[in-house]
């Protein structure tokens, strides 16, 4: 091999090395490793950090939860943080079998989302309030509306900023019809099913009377459950709940003023209510952060530098989980 063709090959394999480093230092910065440092282990993978150091042995856990509720695999799609059901599931786990947390508030920050992970998480923390006998608080940030409303309500207290979206109480469930526009640009859809009802709610065809019916009955009773769980939670009668569950959005204020939330004021304000009325004044307050062990942030370096196609699959899951029909507790603008 001539020497030119040496040094085009040593060329080659430095800048590779260079493009390889420059992508490892990347996904350190986006790691966010600098925050890691300054966190105390909880266990697992799971951090705490420190909120109000206090002066006694209890703690009161604050858990977020920000983001629209779907069980949905995390994409690296634009670097965007997403809500992670599994793990915020696990959040609630740990918390409530630490005997050392007297108390959990939860700063939620969704507009709602599925109706089945909207029940996983009421169940976990109806699950804390019986098994474990600790007071859960709900702190609502700018938004807390359907799904965000339905996780709230078996909270001990609810509180709201008197700007806070909430409300929205109810069930929807849309697809996007586009049947005139394949007609307009003659394209002709061909459907091959094994029964009367397998291409409900298509895309491709106007619906018919029958399926507006079925998916109606569906939505009734997703809606029922809804009201059950308010009634339940917030000691309410089905009527009451049913006026006001309309579907329409509240402020803070006109929710306080219905009932809909116990008090008015931000994070703050409930972590200190809480303290007073249970016995809580020196606990320490602290806040659930995930940071993936070292073995699992450089494998998902490794993938995300070798996958390069990753943000592509990103968008292609987006557009698949969009076209699939679901019952959704969410409010939407």
């Amino acid at each position: 091999m001539s020497k030119k063709r040496w040094l085009a090959l040593v060329i080659a394999l430095g800048l590779l090395l260079v493009s390889i480093g420059m992508q490892f230092f990347s996904s350190m910065r986006t790691a966010n490793l600098e925050n890691a440092l300054d966190l105390q282990s909880a266990g697992d993978n799971w951090k705490e950090k420190v909120i109000d150091n206090g002066s006694g042995i209890n703690k009161i856990a604050v858990l977020s939860l920000d983001g629209v509720i779907q069980d949905t695999t995390p994409s690296s799609f634009l670097n965007t943080p997403s809500y992670h059901h599994k793990r915020f599931l696990e959040m609630l786990d740990k918390a409530g079998e630490d005997n050392r947390i007297g108390g959990i508030v939860l700063r939620v920050n969704t507009p709602g989302g599925g109706v089945v992970e909207s029940a996983d998480i009421h169940d976990k923390i109806v699950e804390i309030q019986e098994q474990y006998e600790k007071p859960v608080y709900v702190s609502m940030g700018n938004t807390a509306a359907s799904g965000g409303y339905y996780i709230s309500a078996p909270a001990d207290k609810i509180v709201a900023h008197q700007a806070t979206l909430t409300g929205s109480i109810g069930v929807i469930m849309e697809s996007i019809n586009f049947a005139d526009l394949a007609d307009d640009l003659g394209v002709d859809v061909n459907t091959i099913t094994s029964g009367e009802y397998k291409d409900i709610l298509s895309t491709t065809r106007k619906m018919t009377d029958d399926e507006r019916d079925i998916l109606q009955s569906m939505v009734d009773e997703m809606y029922a459950e809804f009201v059950q769980v308010i009634a339940d939670g917030r000691e309410m009668s089905e009527d009451r709940v049913r006026e006001l569950g309309d579907g329409r959005i509240y402020t803070g204020s006109q929710a306080h003023d219905v009932g809909l939330v116990d008090d008015l004021g931000n994070l703050d304000d409930t972590i200190e209510l809480m303290k007073e009325e249970h016995d809580l004044a020196s606990a320490k307050v602290i806040e659930y952060e995930y940071g993936p062990n070292w073995s699992q942030w450089l494998g998902m370096s490794m993938q995300n530098m070798f996958q390069p196609e990753s943000d592509i699959l990103g968008i292609k899951n987006v557009l698949r989980e969009n076209n699939g029909p679901r019952a959704m507790y969410l409010y939407t603008q």
